[in-house]
């Protein structure tokens, strides 16, 4: 939890208040949301939260309290905060003080910009501040060698003689020349990767032009009302008049380039991130093989298997009999292997004994096998009767 904000409903006061944390966990989404509904407030897109107190390590945002913000804006701008560093809060607050933000929309547009300023909390170093405004003027990076013969003590030096230094609560600001510029609109939420997610989908509305600026960006999974709220403040109403454009994947590149998204519903390919989110690195591994051999059509179908692992057997790394045999000795652990018997194995033969039993084949990825009683196209539709058979590898 970055802070937590009591908020209230400015024209029934007596409706009492609701204390809710930012950013709001996705497994709470709702539940928040049902506790301002109570309230009457919480719209999507309108202003109608009234802040009666705010809890936070950036005191800067006492400022947003008695205030009447929207709650989207609010959990937005928190998502942006939890990623600062010190430094970064200590950038973010001084130079809201200095240009005596409140409005949560310049809030949000502060945290795309306020790393260019440079802020002194100690003066017992300056070297160090040299160093970190000479990071701060070139867009928080240099080479080392550019840092070893930086003279950080003239450099800070500089900086304080040549003036322009704003005293604030956290810290003497130098602005560096800094712009508020205006990168969210008040409307869509900037493309920002707040947290590991399994699908970045681009959604805007076919009444748009193709290249329209106007996207919103669900990063799934989500809770309904969440990707249905963010749908709202994009100005689209109706989610089957959208397109949808694959942005970033988590999932193995086998999924990525089956998923047409010209034929896709968010629905479906929300239901395929939740079933992959949390999935191991083996599985994903795995999930890809899986792709190869039962070659799905959809994500829905994408989803069914990832959801059936269970039903696969998978030897990652194996491109050959020999070492599918190897592998089932040695790593599957169906077998006590005895490296000191090592020479008297037939690898060869046994994997390809395997082979010739089993519903498998060679992938980039390894060896894969489908071991179900059911088809792998009635696994693919949802028919969830298959049994394991008993033995196979290990997942």
């Amino acid at each position: 939890m970055m802070f937590q904000a009591v908020l209230s409903n400015r024209e029934h006061p007596e409706y009492g208040v609701a204390t809710i944390p930012f950013p709001i966990p996705r497994d709470q989404y709702t539940y928040c949301m049902d506790l301002l509904e109570a309230l009457e407030i919480g719209d999507a897109v309108k202003a109608d939260c009234k802040v009666a107190e705010v809890d936070s390590f950036f005191s800067v945002l006492k400022r947003a309290e008695m205030l009447t913000v929207n709650v989207e804006e609010l959990n937005y701008l928190a998502k942006r905060l939890k990623s600062f560093d010190t430094g970064e809060a200590a950038q973010f607050q001084a130079m809201a003080h200095k240009l005596e933000l409140f409005e949560l929309k310049d809030l949000i547009n502060l945290t795309f910009c306020c790393q260019q300023a440079t802020v002194i909390t100690d003066f017992s170093d300056l070297a160090a501040v040299g160093r970190d405004h000479y990071m701060n003027l070139h867009g928080g990076s240099a080479g080392v060698d550019e840092l070893n013969a930086l003279d950080g003590k003239k450099t800070a030096w500089q900086l304080i003689e040549n003036g322009g230094g704003t005293v604030t609560p956290y810290g003497v600001v130098y602005d560096n020349g800094m712009k508020l510029e205006q990168i969210y609109d008040g409307r869509i939420f900037p493309c920002y990767y707040y947290e590991p997610n399994a699908i970045t989908v681009a959604v805007t509305s076919k009444a748009e032009p193709e290249d329209t600026e106007h996207i919103t960006w669900l990063h799934l999974p989500m809770e309904q009302e969440e990707i249905d709220r963010a749908l709202l403040r994009g100005g689209i109403t109706d989610p089957a008049d959208v397109r949808l454009r694959l942005e970033d994947s988590q999932l193995p590149n086998e999924v990525d380039v089956l998923l047409d998204m010209e034929y896709e519903t968010l629905s479906d390919l929300n239901e395929l991130a939740e079933a992959t989110d949390g999935l191991s690195n083996a599985d994903m591994e795995k999930l890809g093989a899986v792709v190869t051999l039962a070659e799905p059509k959809s994500a829905a179908q994408i989803k069914n298997l990832a959801e059936s692992l269970d039903l696969f057997d998978f030897a990652p790394g194996a491109h050959t009999p020999q070492e599918y045999g190897k592998y089932m000795i040695q790593q599957s652990g169906r077998f006590e292997y005895d490296e000191n018997l090592d020479a008297f194995y037939d690898y060869e033969k046994y994997g390809a004994e395997r082979m010739n039993e089993e519903d498998g084949m060679f992938t980039d990825r390894g060896y894969i096998a489908y071991k179900g009683y059911t088809s792998m196209e009635e696994v693919m539709n949802g028919s969830q009767s298959s049994h394991m058979e008993m033995g196979g590898l290990s997942r």
